[in-house]
């Protein structure tokens, strides 16, 4: 049975496997990984897991240009199968493109309705924090992506060229 957790220095080793799975250089969605996270090492792996802990934290300062976010893996045993991630407010690049809530599973653990699992359980949280609705967006090509958002009452805003290429926009009413 699935759960969602905190990120936990725990599962370096589940964490890493389902990085691999992704393939090398492969974007995964939902974990607030910066090109500048070094994971592979314990050290640095716990520095990106405290990183992402204070980023939960609305009563922690953030940079300039971050907005607080909650995130979220999603186990099964001892194994990462993805992550998901949702942001308490909206700057303009993520009213742009990046929405609310990002999620990804690693491809192995695809088809088996986690991200729709993942995402009601998000949803649930963006209640929680006061939000009224909550902006999904995915690729333009990601057919599963827009089929899950909608099975969790997504509504197509639009579809808009931005500077990471075609997205769907979604809106969820809370």
């Amino acid at each position: 049975m699935p759960e969602l957790i905190a990120p936990t220095v725990d599962l370096h080793t589940a964490w890493l496997d389902a990085r691999d799975d992704w393939g090398p250089g492969a974007h995964e969605d939902g974990f607030g990984l910066r090109p500048s996270d070094e994971v592979n090492s314990p050290a640095g792996f716990a520095a990106w897991v405290a990183r992402l802990t204070a980023e939960s934290d609305p009563a922690k300062p953030l940079d300039a240009g971050r907005v607080h976010c909650t995130y979220r893996w999603i186990v099964e045993g001892d194994q990462v199968l993805g992550g998901i991630a949702l942001r308490h407010e909206l700057d303009d690049f993520l009213l742009r493109v990046g929405g609310h809530i990002g999620y990804g599973i690693r491809p192995s653990a695809r088809r088996r309705g986690l991200a729709g699992w993942a995402l009601g359980r998000m949803l649930d949280e963006a209640r929680t924090l006061g939000l009224d609705r909550v902006l999904i967006t995915c690729e333009v090509e990601n057919i599963a992506s827009a089929r899950t958002i909608e099975g969790r009452g997504g509504v197509l805003e639009d579809v808009r060229d931005t500077e990471l290429g075609a997205v769907r926009r979604y809106w969820v009413e809370l």
